[in-house]
């Protein structure tokens, strides 16, 4: 009962009462950790900037990077700007890691950053963003944007319908042409793509402990084993209480398959043009990779 009641409250406060709520968490957070827990190394990074889409498993990587394990290892406190209305000229103040950031690869280069900064980006098999973004939009997000508004429509839709409506939508905000825009970017060594698939698979230890890499933290493999135990999807779930509307529904690559037709396939395709194949996904007709790759 408690924690429906939570999640009642978190979908439906005024945005400025849960925009502060969450500016005073992090504040609050951080502050434990700078007082609580001892650094052991630190990056050598001024800024990490961790960017994405939606539904690329932000939350489960803000996680991370918010944890003492990953502080204690890079010193770094994590910031997200959304929270403080994008005022810094640098979009995160020194020794800090930004989460998250959706922006477009466009957007992001023309922000300005520190000589030493490294930044990711998070990409996940476009049929499986659309599915999830579904099920998280008609059953568990907080109120944001237009969500509330697209929550109505998914209600009164079958689930086809739904998701046919969601094609057009994310068309629409340019959450498919975001992550094109990252895939053809040329290469960079400040810069590296992640699979969200690779992240969560049965490489998972190897995949994160690359990306903690990437950003100059090292951490023991015992300690890698604690923090990804920690926030593994069935864990964090039983923390938020969210059930059968959890916002870590499934996330298992491939569920595609489970709610695509023709129609939906014929639909995906046209707004998203080659965009499975660029970013390297089994074609519609291939046996799906079990790690991801």
């Amino acid at each position: 009962m408690f924690n429906r009641t939570v999640m009642f409250a978190k979908q439906n406060a005024p945005l400025p009462m849960r925009v502060m709520t969450r500016r005073t968490l992090l504040g609050a957070h951080n502050t434990r950790l700078r007082l609580t827990v001892p650094v052991v190394t630190r990056s050598e990074y001024v800024n990490i900037y961790h960017c994405a889409v939606r539904k690329t498993a932000s939350q489960w990587i803000k996680e991370l990077f918010s944890d003492p394990i990953t502080y204690r290892h890079s010193g770094l406190l994590t910031y997200d700007p959304r929270f403080y209305n994008w005022s810094h000229p640098r979009v995160t103040p020194p020794n800090r890691i930004a989460l998250s950031l959706f922006f477009s690869r466009k957007r992001f280069d023309k922000i300005p950053k520190p000589d030493k900064y490294r930044a990711f980006f998070v990409m996940r098999d476009p049929r499986d963003m659309l599915v999830s973004s579904y099920f998280s939009t008609r059953n568990s997000h907080a109120p944001m944007g237009d969500v509330l508004e697209v929550r109505k429509v998914l209600h009164e839709l079958p689930r086809k319908e739904g998701l046919l409506y969601l094609i057009d939508n994310l068309t629409a905000k340019g959450t498919f042409k975001a992550v094109r825009s990252w895939a053809v970017a040329p290469p960079s060594e400040e810069v590296r793509l992640f699979r969200y698939e690779d992240l969560v698979g049965e490489n998972q230890a190897n995949e994160v402990d690359q990306l903690m890499r990437h950003c100059g933290i090292a951490i023991p493999p015992a300690e890698m084993a604690t923090l990804l135990s920690r926030y593994s999807f069935s864990n964090m779930n039983d923390r938020k209480g969210t059930g059968a509307v959890s916002h870590y529904r499934k996330g298992q690559p491939g569920d595609w398959r489970n709610h695509f037709d023709d129609d939906i396939t014929e639909a995906f395709t046209k707004a998203t043009g080659n965009l499975v194949e660029l970013l390297g996904y089994p074609a519609y007709d291939e046996t799906p990779s079990t790690t991801g790759k």
